[in-house]
């Protein structure tokens, strides 16, 4: 019997995947065409996993009875398709983790939202004193603590690369935040293909499990009436739609979450992060924590007390008058409308786009561009789309072709009362290695300036 289990990747993902594989028995090859991170190969070298990099050995790889692909890796790369036409079943680190894990699932994915919700949803169990494991997109592989650790509980977060290669893997609590064009450089610019990655979320979800959606987000409410789930649904909208609402707003300006057995009160203004961005968020997270039976005082005080997440609408300094908002998180048009909502209703944004496209759409945010933004500093490699779609709608709109000459120009531009926001829209990888690079630098930029 073949158990020889590839694992096409050697990030965190990958590697973590391998060492489950390793420690269950398998014969794991492990490939990366770029460069292996020295701590993974010290990883690798501990549990004696044999590994090559810069490079795919065909007959190494073709030669498996299942490969374990790594989410940045796109189906439509060679190897990959070799492997599909071969018919050798191809999976995500998150498919086979969950194989070997009885632990309870609360995923969560979205366009926008969905690592302050995963974080948020971590902070209330782990504080109410659950044995709770933070996975996916943040916190360690999922794969690589199964492997090493004993949770009761994960919380994932679950972009829709990871979503694709997934089969009967089973959320307990499965949340969409919402779905926004995003990735479609991925998807074949066809949004369709990217709202139904995101719906594999739902996939083998039972009676006896949920899924916690936002009520008026136009494209899961059109998806949810062409597909069928056994889940019992639970949206939150800012208001109460109907009986059905699980979290809102009422009249007093308090957050009502409603379950079976449980219903919370807490005032609006008692949450840590603010924007309506964060309500959303707040509700989400707050929603799960009641199916997973925490108390009504935990969840409010971890709701009043979580700190936020780095590069999403960060304050970074005050210099000469003006705020610096690191919001480089950002990485598409939803995200950006999100950041321009919680400015002031008045022309005193100094708003920093760009980068690596990704098949945007800035109608979304014209008419709060227009309404709170005095001037757009383009960055990247190629702004010549930014460019042309602003042209004539903001009073002032440059170009610039680096992080410094960015800064230089939002200086020149913004007075003392006025906002730099950077919340670019697009991808980093023009002019940085991730956004988190990005975020990173412009602070670092920004604090140069006092």
């Amino acid at each position: 019997m073949n158990n020889r289990i590839v694992v096409l990747g050697g990030g965190e993902s990958g590697v973590g995947a391998a060492i489950l594989a390793k420690v269950k028995g398998f014969d794991v090859f492990l490939s990366d065409m770029g460069t292996i991170a020295p701590r993974y190969k010290e990883a690798l070298a501990e549990y004696d996993i044999p590994w090559e990099e810069g490079h795919h050995t065909e007959e190494l790889i073709l030669n498996a009875a299942e490969v374990i692909k790594s989410p940045g890796i796109p189906p439509t790369a060679p190897l990959v398709q070799k492997l599909t036409e071969q018919g050798t079943p191809i999976i995500s680190e998150i498919e086979f983790a969950g194989r070997y894990t009885d632990a309870k699932m609360v995923c969560i994915t979205g366009s926008n939202g969905k690592t302050t919700t995963t974080l948020l949803t971590y902070h209330i169990l782990k504080d109410a004193g659950l044995n709770v494991g933070l996975a996916g997109n943040v916190g360690k592989s999922l794969a690589w603590q199964v492997a090493t650790v004993h949770h009761d509980v994960y919380v994932i977060e679950l972009s829709s690369f990871q979503l694709e290669n997934m089969y009967d893997f089973k959320a307990d609590v499965a949340v969409i935040m919402n779905i926004t064009p995003d990735h479609l450089d991925r998807y074949d610019y066809q949004m369709q293909n990217y709202v139904k990655a995101k719906f594999r979320i739902i996939n083998n979800l039972t009676p006896q499990d949920a899924l916690i959606y936002w009520q008026d987000d136009p494209v899961i409410t059109e998806q949810l009436k062409h597909v069928t789930t056994d889940a019992r649904l639970y949206p939150f909208s800012q208001e109460q739609e109907g009986s059905d609402t699980a979290a809102w707003v009422d009249e007093e300006n308090e957050i009502v979450f409603s379950t079976p057995g449980e219903k919370l009160n807490m005032p609006r203004a008692d949450l840590a992060l603010s924007g309506l961005h964060n309500l959303f968020n707040s509700m989400a997270a707050g929603l799960s924590a009641c199916l997973m039976n925490v108390r009504k005082e935990d969840i409010r005080r971890s709701l009043s007390d979580f700190e936020g997440v780095e590069h999403r609408l960060e304050f970074v300094a005050d210099v000469d008058g003006v705020r610096y908002i690191n919001d480089s998180k950002a990485t598409n048009v939803n995200s950006c409308w999100y950041a321009l909502e919680s400015m002031p209703d008045s022309k005193s944004t100094v708003l920093i786009l760009g980068g690596k496209d990704k098949g945007n759409d800035y109608t979304e945010i014209e008419p709060l561009v227009s309404r709170r933004v005095k001037a757009i500093v383009a960055m990247g490699k190629d702004n010549s789309k930014i460019m042309e779609f602003f042209n004539g709608k903001v009073d002032t709109l440059v170009s610039t072709g680096s992080l410094d000459e960015a800064i230089a120009r939002c200086r020149e531009i913004a007075s003392p009362g006025d906002t730099v926001l950077l919340s670019p829209c697009c991808a980093s990888f023009d002019l940085f290695k991730s956004y988190e690079d990005r975020g990173t630098r412009f602070k670092n930029a920004v604090k140069a300036l006092k």
